[in-house]
This record gives C-alpha cells, structure tokens and sequence, in this order.
C-alpha cells in the first residue's frame, strides 16, 4: 500500500512538471514579432521598414545576422533606444526575425 501511494504522488508530480513545461512551450509560440514591431518600432522604421523617421535604419536593406539584430534592439543603436528593459528575449529575438520579412529581394 505505501509503495503504491509513494507511486501515486510521484506520478502526479512528474505530470505538473510536465504539463508546466507545456505551458511555458504555448507561451513562447505567442510571441509575435510583427505585433511587437508595429507597437514599437513602426514610428521611426515605419510600416515596411523604410521610413528613417529620427535616422532610423532602413530595414529593407539591412545586412545584420539575426544575432546583429538581437544585440541592436536590445542595447540600441544611435538615436534608437535600447529595448532590453522593455522587451524580454524573446520578444527581442522575434522582432529580428520579424523585421528579415521586411527585406527587398
């Protein structure tokens, strides 16, 4: 009987931990890049990425690494704020990515 209860508890705990991890994977999916960008940055690199409104970058011929990106939007760059306060990694790292769309080809 105490083997089986031992068992039991163990079996819920591992669940949660499993279930929490699912959770946490859910949350990461959510994180939209082209939401982000539009919130914050869409006022000096406007709609397409080629506006320079206050110097800004034109995103369209952007030759940065997506890591490049990472480090611009999370220390700044220039006139353009840093985002590491504002922003966690991996809404950062998903407004790297998003602004790659935004590239002529």
């Amino acid at each position: 009987m105490f083997l089986f209860l031992v068992c039991v508890i163990f079996a819920c705990g591992s669940e949660k931990k499993s279930s929490d991890r699912n959770m946490k994977k859910d949350l990461k999916q959510v994180v939209d890049g082209s939401k982000i960008y539009k919130r914050y940055c869409v006022s000096c690199h406007g709609m397409y990425g080629n506006m320079g409104t206050s110097g800004a970058f034109d995103l369209t011929k952007s030759a940065l690494t997506i890591e490049e990106k990472v480090g611009v939007i999370t220390n700044g760059r220039k006139l353009m704020t840093a985002f590491k306060s504002t922003l966690d990694e991996e809404e950062i790292k998903a407004v790297a990515e998003f602004t790659e769309s935004l590239k002529r080809k």
